[in-house]
């Protein structure tokens, strides 16, 4: 096919990548699975062992774990488990939120082992505007992380403050819009 001459005009759309929602996103009931999941190693648990004072030797001493506990190999801490979940589930939850207002609850319902995959999703539970700011409203959420066998591992519920949709605040960056020319 010969070429007519006259220019081709190129689109270009920029995407915002969602992170977090607006209060009217929320609908009791809706199931968000987060993704990816994350293969915890020793050297993952051992790191945060060490960040946050938590020198058991279950969590850190081999020999320990296979010859004086009843599992017979180190057993990820608990916090690690619960902090990747609540890590996975930000994008889809609390990315934009003004505050998380409390854990009503944690469980560890199984041990996690070292190699062990976790993978999480959050259900919405309830939502309701706030009493004395009508710019942004509660959403109860509750979480549950799985291993790769299909276990629950974690489960925890939390009360998340988030912004109303025409409340929430522009996202800004620290370069001028049009880095790739035209935008």
């Amino acid at each position: 096919m010969a070429a007519t001459g006259a220019a081709t005009q190129i689109t270009m759309t920029t995407y915002e990548r969602p992170f977090g929602r607006a209060f009217e996103d929320f609908e009791k009931g809706d199931v968000y699975r987060h993704w990816p999941g994350k293969t915890i190693t020793a050297a993952d648990d051992h790191l945060f062992c060490m960040i946050t004072m938590n020198h058991h030797p279950l969590h850190t001493d081999e020999w320990f774990a296979e010859n004086e506990t009843i599992h017979h190999r180190n057993v990820v801490v608990g916090n690690l488990v619960y902090s990747l979940a609540l890590g996975m589930s930000v994008p889809d939850v609390s990315g934009s939120a003004i505050a998380n207002l409390e854990i009503e609850s944690l469980v560890h319902r199984n041990p996690t082992f070292h190699g062990d995959t976790i993978y999480a999703e959050t259900r919405v539970v309830d939502k309701a505007e706030s009493r004395s700011k009508p710019d942004r409203g509660i959403v109860t959420v509750e979480t549950k992380a799985f291993n790769q066998r299909g276990e629950e591992v974690c489960y925890f519920r939390r009360k998340v403050m988030v912004w109303k949709r025409d409340h929430v605040p522009a996202r800004k960056r620290p370069y001028p819009d049009g880095a790739w020319g035209g935008d």
